[in-house]
């Protein structure tokens, strides 16, 4: 773990910006109620089929296995590894406590994904102190009311704050004094800078460009000549220049689900039925998030690899899993004879509005109300017994678990 010590005789009152990341958190959740695994190498996803690994644990990440990457790989690379299936709805739940936890703090709270945030503590510090001490405050509260662990960066910008958490993990917390902001930048490798993945480094690599201070020292037109537009931007996080500002308000564009096939199908009836189960997923999480949709979207991947997708405006938004069920059907009919088998099948919700403030419009069909009736009724069971629990008949197949409830851990 890095450490930057902070010079005795400053509190370093304008590093306010936190970037707070939970360590492993799937499996960190998961390990709430299984304690037999822990320190066991442990994978959260799905253990067959073309499915990826949704989250690692630190002993399975020191076997080369990564977020993301195929689960046959992962597997290879760590035959002895325990597999749990994933529990969204407990992780979603987990959530929104750590976010209550930050929102107690600060109200300027940017959420980035359901476990890692941006908090702006300027306003919070004559009543919790320095940042550091706020930093380890948010993590003894982490810890100690959720049982799970927070890696914490501290900085004077957004995207050094990040890198800060990332360099202090896992469980730890690291300070980058803002005048030391721009010495401390330049130890690093090029990848840490945002806008910089594998291809990137390949490209900078040619011109002898390895670390950050590297880039610095790189005229910026000689940038823009290999990473064209984007060029400028990494030159400027390679002095530490980030202007952006917490933003607590984030407007989901989208939300939806999709599927990959353990093998490619031409099945109409067995793409409708994967498409009846993500509209029940996209339909829980707008009604969970208080959203209407007024445009549904259809995604589909063939077995090339080929990508196609099409989309319909309604005339009023909606939350209900039938009435999004529906409009992507008509989508997939409307495209005809398929070319090839299909591989992946998603759907989505999009222009999303706050359900607090549009007017729904009435239907003149009742089935309408009669539908998002019966699903307000699903969320209470779901909400108290789990997903599994209440699912349509033709949704209901032997071993093949929802993944928004999901089993039990097992292994040993």
């Amino acid at each position: 773990m890095d450490t930057v010590e902070p010079s005795k005789d400053s509190e370093h009152r304008n590093c306010n910006i936190l970037h707070v990341d939970m360590d492993a958190f799937y499996v960190s959740v998961e390990l709430l109620s299984a304690p037999r695994l822990r320190g066991k190498p442990v994978i959260v996803g799905f253990p067959s089929g073309r499915s990826v690994v949704l989250s690692a644990s630190y002993e399975a990440r020191a076997f080369g296995v990564r977020s993301a990457m195929p689960m046959a790989a992962a597997m290879r690379l760590c035959p002895t590894a325990v597999v749990v299936e994933p529990r969204h709805s407990r992780y979603s739940e987990v959530s929104r406590q750590l976010m209550a936890i930050f929102s107690s703090i600060t109200d300027l709270v940017e959420p980035l994904s359901v476990d890692e945030a941006f908090l702006d503590v300027a306003g919070a510090m004559r009543r919790l102190g320095p940042p550091r001490t706020i930093g380890e405050h948010i993590r003894t509260r982490v810890h100690d009311e959720l049982g799970i662990t927070a890696s914490v960066g501290i900085a004077a910008t957004k995207f050094v704050a990040k890198i800060a958490s990332t360099r202090s993990k896992p469980d730890g917390l690291l300070l980058i004094p803002k005048e030391e902001t721009v010495a401390y930048l330049h130890t690093l490798p090029v990848n840490a800078l945002w806008g910089v993945g594998a291809k990137t480094v390949e490209a900078l690599a040619r011109l002898g460009i390895h670390t950050v201070a590297d880039v610095a020292a790189t005229p910026v037109q000689a940038l823009q000549r290999v990473l064209g537009k984007s060029g400028e931007q990494v030159h400027r996080l390679a002095w530490g220049t980030d202007p952006r500002k917490v933003t607590p308000v984030r407007v989901e564009k989208s939300i939806g689900a999709e599927e990959t096939f353990a093998e490619d199908t031409g099945d109409d009836a067995q793409l409708k039925r994967e498409l009846l189960r993500l509209a029940h997923r996209t339909a829980a999480r707008l009604r969970e998030a208080g959203l209407l949709s007024r445009t549904v979207a259809l995604k589909l991947r063939y077995a090339d690899f080929s990508t196609i997708s099409r989309s319909r405006t309604l005339s009023s938004p909606v939350d209900s899993a039938q009435l999004l069920y529906a409009t992507a059907v008509g989508l997939l009919d409307g495209l005809g004879p398929r070319p090839m088998s299909v591989r992946l099948i998603g759907l989505r919700a999009e222009q999303l509005e706050n359900a607090g403030q549009t007017a729904m419009q009435l239907s003149l069909d009742r089935r309408d109300d009669n539908w998002r009736a019966a699903e307000q009724a699903l969320d209470k069971v779901s909400a108290k017994f789990g997903r599994q629990s209440l699912l349509p008949a033709s949704l209901i197949r032997p071993g093949r678990p929802d993944d928004a409830g999901g089993k039990p851990p097992t292994g040993t």
